[in-house]
């Protein structure tokens, strides 16, 4: 009796379950072999697809196979063996070599021009079925994608609920991964220091097991999130039907914090200002120094005529700023009533506002429809669709945030400007009291351009800060005999602020 190998194979654990088992292969190769007097001296078994190249198991086989380890090799049907022709080619080349080759289920004679002419033919049938079957399978993926859901396993925070049914929202992990997000995004803690905050508040993997760095990394940057699908391969982006766990806001904010890697580094001196000015000319930010006790903030571009400023001077040009936001008790009076109208004629507001959003949300649904129309024109490449589609996405889920919040009255925007007025004209005094994280925290909400050009420091507030700082303006900087005047024009400028889609959304604080 001659020596043989025999090979079995299924693509998957499943296919093993409820297709040819493996043991349903091994015993056909058995009876085939004790038909035929053979002699099989080693089993090879593998669970991979034969559908691409790269099989350990069978590449070892193929080695031994041509280093005359035994006569050769008995496999239950061709589509066990190769489903890509590359491999077939090579099974093709030790039937040259005089290696024998059986099919156990097929009675085919390879060493017969028309035996294997008709293996050739049926490995051709086999891989062509891959081929289909991998475009049916895209197609199915993308239908899904284009429905709104997600054909892959629920990340973590969402539940599976079936096939075609949108992931929904797991109660017993999705406020721990909002809180991952608003931890990141205060900017007091690093990848490391969110992953231990986690793992101290309870969230764990499905398999209960600690949530490594990196797996927290990959759901700060998951859009998924924020109710949209995103394909990190081909770079396209679908809007999900599943509930959103976050804020388009408040993704966009740790993505700004990821992008800007302040805290993938560890800080050896935890300097107030660390990262906080740059230089006007080069660009480039203010790296801390400390020298005999003294802390300088030096640019460490070559040749750059900005050279270092002391972190007083840095602190004065910021105190300054805020100073600006304090109020007048008359002042406090005054927009307190106002509030006060306001929350009195809330509905009309609300109305107001959510008109402005819908029609705003209108305009993105004509925009994408645009878009899409153009594409299928061929007026615009794949890359530039995708890359407006993903901006339009997140302009309307930011709009829709919005909306919810309106229609739900849980942010009123009558105390969305008590909570403008109450930060600004507290900021001075809690500056002066906070710690130094509370200070970069306060510091990153109320500004938006910081710079050091030469000796000279630049601080300018964001909105809506800027209009309150900059109240007087219109009387030469002096409080006017008619405060209601200035306030009234400066409560509609804040006002018609936040009704923007893209406002930020302040958390209320009554200091």
């Amino acid at each position: 009796m001659r020596p043989f190998y025999g090979y079995i194979r299924v693509s998957t654990a499943r296919q093993g379950e409820q297709g040819v088992s493996l043991d349903q292969q091994r015993s056909a190769i058995q009876t085939y072999a004790e038909r035929n007097s053979l002699d099989l001296i080693r089993w090879f078994e593998e669970q991979e697809t034969a559908a691409r190249r790269g099989r350990p198991v069978f590449g070892q086989m193929l080695k031994l196979l041509k280093s005359g380890n035994a006569a050769g090799v008995v496999i239950h049907k061709i589509d066990r063996s190769a489903r890509n022709l590359r491999d077939w080619a090579d099974l093709g080349e030790l039937i040259d070599q005089g290696i024998a080759v059986h099919f156990a289920n097929e009675a085919l004679d390879l060493n017969s021009r028309g035996g294997r002419l008709a293996a050739d033919i049926q490995a051709i049938i086999s891989a062509d079925f891959i081929r289909n079957l991998r475009e049916e399978t895209k197609k199915g993926f993308y239908g899904r994608l284009k429905q709104g859901l997600l054909p892959r396993p629920a990340p973590l925070g969402y539940l599976n609920c079936g096939k075609g049914k949108p992931k929904a929202v797991d109660p017993d992990r999705a406020h721990h991964i909002r809180a991952a997000f608003e931890a990141y995004a205060s900017g007091r803690y690093n990848l490391r220091e969110v992953t231990n905050e986690m793992y101290t508040l309870g969230l764990r993997s499905r398999a209960g097991q600690r949530i490594s760095i990196n797996g927290i990394s990959k759901i700060l940057n998951n859009p998924f999130y924020t109710g949209v699908i995103a394909i990190k391969k081909t770079g396209e982006t679908y809007a999900g039907l599943h509930d959103p766990i976050i804020t388009q806001a408040l993704f966009d904010r740790v993505q700004a914090m990821l992008r800007s890697k302040d805290n993938r580094k560890v800080i050896k001196h935890d300097f107030l200002f660390r990262r906080l000015f740059r230089c006007q000319r080069c660009g480039f930010q203010l790296i801390g120094e400390q020298h005999k006790g003294i802390t300088y903030y030096r640019c460490h571009t070559p040749g750059c005529a900005t050279r270092y400023v002391r972190e007083p001077k840095l602190e004065q040009a910021i105190l300054r700023q805020l100073k600006k936001l304090e109020f007048t008790q008359d002042e406090k009076d005054h927009f307190r009533g106002k509030i006060g109208e306001m929350r009195g004629n809330w509905q009309g507001q609300q109305r107001e506002a959510m008109q402005s959003l819908q029609l705003h949300l209108n305009q993105l649904e004509q925009r994408l429809s645009k878009l899409t129309d153009a594409y299928l024109d061929q007026l615009i490449d794949k890359d530039t669709f995708e890359q407006r589609k993903t901006t339009l996405l997140a302009e309307r889920r930011s709009t829709q945030d919005r909306l919810a919040q309106c229609q739900s009255n849980s942010v009123l925007l009558a105390d969305q400007l008590q909570s403008v007025l109450d930060q600004a004209g507290n900021a001075y005094l809690i500056y002066k009291s906070a710690t130094t994280a509370e200070r970069r925290e306060l510091i990153n909400i109320l500004t938006s351009n910081r710079y050091v050009d030469g000796k000279s420091v630049k601080v300018m507030l964001d909105l809506p800060f800027d209009l309150v700082a900059n109240r007087f303006d219109v009387t030469g900087g002096s409080p006017p005999r008619s405060i209601p005047l200035v306030w009234d024009r400066l409560l509609h400028k804040i006002l018609d602020y936040l009704r923007r889609p893209n406002a930020l959304v302040f958390e209320e604080h009554v200091m």
